[in-house]
């Protein structure tokens, strides 16, 4: 039964009259509150969107992080072609371990190292890490789907109780008005107090959903502290698992390249080198051994016969021409066994080419007498070849020796070279004289003698015999018949028998050698003639 107040208190009851609240606006203790009981379970289905982006978006990182380790297994690949060859000209290097060629052969060990090891990564991303992250957002689906399904299924009966409870009411206060308006007469089922008492079912139906629907969301909610402390340590677990993997990848690579480094600095500065001298020192110079030298050299024909002179030293050669003025001067001399009487600046081989400044073929020479350490030697210089040598003037050079036993010494030589026939016997001054006569020959031209009544003859003929039957010329121009020969004379036939006597040279003041090829009986057949002659 109801308990009234005013019964107890004997004071009259004053009734009021019931109004309706403004639409838009109820407190906490209203019939239907304004609060939608779907927002809680929105905001948590909207929580649970953000986790599964989260996994989303760490999935989209190791995936890509998965697809540049699987890139950088094969750039490394390419990085080992690089040194994949051998070294050219490796044979230059120790193959041993602890050189060169075991430094490369090291780094192409680390690098196919490297290369696995990113291509290992990126299958324990694919196979190990992805897969924790794919569980997780299975998981936050799963978890999407429950709360949909169950605490939002109850929001939505709570909609349905409360928008019963406010029709009900919305009739209660219409029929309240209708109770004062018309003086109390309604129809029994619009009655105040039977519509009330439907409103207070009604409330009880709709409180019974509105706290079931608590509790289930209640229970959403604190399950979900304990499911985001899953999906953390899920997220924490995964990245243990990146870092063990990318991390591990990382440190062996460093190892790798550290290995590198380690296997360069061990090398000794040296160590190839000596390799080297080693492997070619049958090829290189022996630092030890001792240097070479002329003296210890020999080569074929070195002690020929013909390669040794007759006699060599040196020698003053009185100057020609202009040069006369200077008087001796001292060179090195060679008679070799050719037959040549060569003139050297200096017996020196070694700081040029020892070419000869004059070169006499003693055989087209002459030699006179000689007095005391001088003698004289007249002929052409051979040394400019033969087509020079046949334009050469004719030269006669006064030599001294150093005593006179050496000028001997050299006289008997020359004199053994050049033949009997061309020993003139004609002895060399005391004193400096002119200088020497030179003439040329030209072969097929004829020149008449030019004489000079002023100039006194070169050459003296002091002691000279003349030959049996013969009249030696004195030297007078005036005396020269035509087709003489200057002061050259040769044996006419002796009896009818035909013997021959050898040619006779008298050395006059011109001192021409007698014409080549000439015939005591045929006199001179293609014989090239001094000037004079004919």
């Amino acid at each position: 039964m109801p308990f009234y107040p005013h019964e107890k208190t004997g004071q009259p009851v004053s009734q009021s009259l019931p109004h309706r609240q403004a639409e838009g606006y109820m407190s906490d203790d209203e019939a239907v509150p304004d609060t939608d009981p779907s927002d809680t379970s929105g905001l948590l289905l909207e929580r649970l969107r953000a986790w599964k982006h989260v996994c989303g978006y760490l999935e989209n990182y190791i995936s890509a992080t998965e697809k540049i380790e699987k890139a950088h297994a094969k750039e490394y690949e390419k990085v080992l072609k690089s040194i994949s060859d051998p070294l050219r000209e490796g044979h230059h290097f120790d193959q041993n371990l602890g050189g060169i060629a075991g430094l490369f052969e090291n780094m192409r060990s680390n690098t196919q190292g490297i290369a696995n090891s990113h291509a290992e990564t990126e299958k324990n991303l694919k196979g190990s890490v992805l897969p924790i992250l794919a569980r997780l957002h299975s998981e936050i689906k799963h978890k999407t789907k429950e709360l949909s399904k169950g605490a939002a299924k109850g929001s939505k009966d709570v909609d349905k109780a409360r928008n019963t409870t406010q029709k009900h009411i919305e009739l209660l206060g219409q029929h309240t008005a209708a109770f004062e308006s018309s003086g109390g007469r309604l129809e029994p089922h619009n009655d105040p107090y039977v519509l009330q008492r439907g409103v207070q079912h009604r409330l009880h139906k709709q409180v019974l959903e509105e706290n079931n629907n608590r509790e289930d969301l209640l229970a959403v909610q604190n399950s979900f502290q304990q499911f985001e402390a899953h999906v953390i340590q899920t997220i924490q677990q995964t990245m243990s698992a990146f870092l063990q993997y990318v991390g591990g990848q990382a440190e062996r690579q460093r190892a790798m390249y550290s290995d590198m480094v380690s296997t360069t600095q061990r090398i000794p500065p040296d160590f190839e080198w000596k390799g080297f001298l080693t492997r070619n020192g049958n090829l290189l110079i022996d630092p030890s051994s001792s240097r070479r030298s002329v003296e210890h050299i020999s080569y074929p024909n070195q002690n020929h016969q013909s390669t040794q002179p007759l006699i060599a030293g040196t020698l003053e050669r009185k100057s020609s021409g202009i040069g006369a003025l200077k008087g001796y001067s001292a060179g090195y001399y060679v008679i070799t066994r050719a037959k040549y009487l060569h003139e050297f600046k200096d017996d020196d081989n070694f700081r040029k080419d020892p070419t000869p400044e004059l070169s006499l073929y003693l055989p087209d020479c002459q030699v006179g007498g000689i007095n005391g350490e001088r003698f004289n030697v007249k002929g052409k210089d051979a040394s400019k070849g033969k087509v020079s040598g046949a334009f050469a003037m004719t030269h006669e050079l006064a030599f001294k020796a150093a005593s006179p036993a050496l000028a001997e010494k050299w006289w008997n030589i020359i004199r053994e070279a050049v033949g009997a026939g061309n020993v003139t016997g004609e002895m060399p001054a005391d004193s400096a004289t002119s200088s020497p006569v030179e003439s040329r020959n030209v072969s097929g031209q004829h020149y008449p003698p030019v004489h000079d009544e002023n100039r006194a003859p070169p050459v003296q003929t002091q002691g000279l015999s003349k030959a049996p039957g013969h009249q030696a010329y004195t030297g007078s121009p005036q005396s020269a018949s035509a087709g003489a020969v200057g002061q050259q004379h040769f044996n006419t036939p002796a009896s009818a028998g035909g013997v021959q006597p050898a040619a006779r040279l008298d050395v006059g003041t011109t001192g021409a050698l007698p014409p080549q090829g000439y015939n005591a009986q045929g006199g001179t057949s293609g014989v090239q003639k001094a000037p004079g002659q004919y």
